[in-house]
């Protein structure tokens, strides 16, 4: 059977709707009666020049504005955009990220801004002790003269003499104040009329000034007995304080009680210094006559000042001398430094010192040595070296001597004063001899207190 087909016919066209022509385009835009007179033309077109003039001047400042802000911010973008247009080039040439560039550069300048920072603290220190210095020009330094040694000090007494000679005394009430405590010293005596013997001991001493530059000291006391000084006793040093306990007992043989009646018992305390000479911090006096040795006797003593230009143990003068030992070579080698403070010996008031090294064994002088003779003087400089063969097993068994003695081309050359070291020695020069072996190899400098001859030493 046929699809069915449907046919479909267009709908029949209708002609367009016709519109009223208008008249006229006037007749269309015609105006309103208020603007058909002159008079409203004219106000018209006043209003109208004056919106345009505002809107003119509007656009144009707006346009001003943009540019200039356009101008400022060019620049400004312009030197961003070359910073980091070198930042890219630096980074790529060094071959490193650009953070990592830019953190360099940011720790260069924190380094940078440190050491201005330190340079300008720097300045300002230096500003402040200027101005705290103006009035300290002439001020002796006085622990660089501790540590350069006798020949400072010496060179800076003579000024001190003549501030202290041109310096107005004081009021009596004034120096009473003034008065500097030497501190005090407890100590036992004890005498044995059986064996006359007196028993000395030193226990202790406490409240001592300090005469080292931390503010301490290195005391040590010497006992012995007026008038004669043949027999004296040293303590053992204490290091760094101002109140030592000593405890030690000393004994003073064959002395009778008629004769301890007459004589004085000393106690002097001093601070060790083992480059310069000891000074002597005071010392007490106890005439046994004033004392029941019957019993007992236990107390404290106030120290006192020391009479004397350097106080009883500076009459003959100091010397100073290194030893060095070196165990594998068996040498022992002694330099002669200098000497000062010697007994005057000629008539002029002066002396013509040499100093005699010389080694002894059970009494007997194995080797002597000589410096040379330094004329007119009582503070002589050597600097003169000498060496001795002395083998391991023999450093105990010796004795060092050294001999101050004053040259008489005339007559006989006379010893000033010795100084004794070995196994047998005391005091210093036991601790100096000691240095000497507990540091081989190495020079162990140190002043003596010269001491009396003996009249063996007396010939040359």
């Amino acid at each position: 059977m046929p699809p069915f087909k449907r046919e479909i016919t267009p709908p029949p066209a209708q002609p367009s709707p016709k519109l009223p022509e208008p008249e006229s385009v006037a007749a269309v835009y015609e105006p309103q009666e208020s603007l058909k007179n002159a008079e409203t033309q004219e106000e018209t077109s006043n209003l109208l020049q004056s919106t345009f003039k505002t809107i003119t001047s509007t656009d144009e400042e707006v346009r001003s504005e943009t540019e200039s802000a356009g101008s400022t911010e060019s620049p400004m973008k312009n030197f961003g955009d070359k910073v980091e247009n070198v930042t890219k080039e630096l980074a790529e040439e060094m071959g490193i990220p650009t953070w990592g560039l830019v953190a360099i550069l940011i720790g260069v300048g924190v380094v940078v801004l440190g050491i201005c920072f330190c340079c300008i603290r720097r300045c300002c220190r230096k500003r402040r002790s200027k101005d705290g210095k103006k009035g300290l020009k002439g001020a002796v330094d006085l622990k660089s003269v501790q540590l350069l040694g006798s020949t400072y000090k010496d060179k800076v007494q003579p000024d001190m003499e003549e501030l202290t000679d041109n310096a107005e005394e004081p009021d009596e009430a004034e120096s009473k104040q003034s008065e500097v405590k030497l501190g005090r010293l407890q100590y036992k005596l004890e005498y044995d009329f059986n064996s006359n013997s007196l028993a000395v001991t030193v226990i202790q001493a406490e409240e001592l000034p300090a005469l080292d530059m931390g503010g301490t000291s290195d005391p040590y006391v010497k006992v012995y007995l007026l008038p004669d000084k043949k027999k004296k006793f040293e303590t053992k040093v204490h290091r760094k304080t101002l109140s030592p306990v000593f405890d030690e007992t000393f004994t003073f043989k064959n002395v009778p009680y008629a004769e301890a009646m007459n004589k004085t018992l000393v106690f002097a305390i001093f601070d060790f210094d083992r480059f310069s000479k000891h000074d002597q911090i005071g010392e007490v006096k106890v005439p046994l006559c004033q004392v029941d040795l019957a019993q007992t006797i236990e107390e404290w003593r106030e120290l006192q000042s020391v009479e004397g230009e350097g106080g009883q143990d500076n009459k003959l003068g100091d010397i100073c001398f290194s030893l060095r030992y070196v165990p594998t070579a068996g040498k022992l080698t002694v330099v002669i430094l200098e000497a000062k403070n010697l007994k005057k010996m000629d008539v002029g008031g002066l002396s013509d010192p040499y100093v005699k090294i010389a080694l002894v064994q059970n009494g007997k002088r194995l080797k002597k040595k000589k410096t040379s003779i330094k004329k007119c003087t009582l503070n002589p400089y050597y600097n003169e070296s000498f060496t001795f063969e002395v083998p391991f097993e023999q450093i105990q068994k010796v004795q060092l001597v050294v001999t101050v003695v004053d040259y008489d081309r005339i007559g006989t050359s006379e010893p000033i004063g010795k100084v004794v070291l070995g196994y047998n020695a005391s005091g210093t020069e036991l601790r100096h001899w000691s240095d000497m072996l507990a540091s081989p190899r190495r020079p162990i400098a140190q002043w003596h207190t010269l001491k009396d001859p003996e009249d063996g030493d007396k010939k040359d």
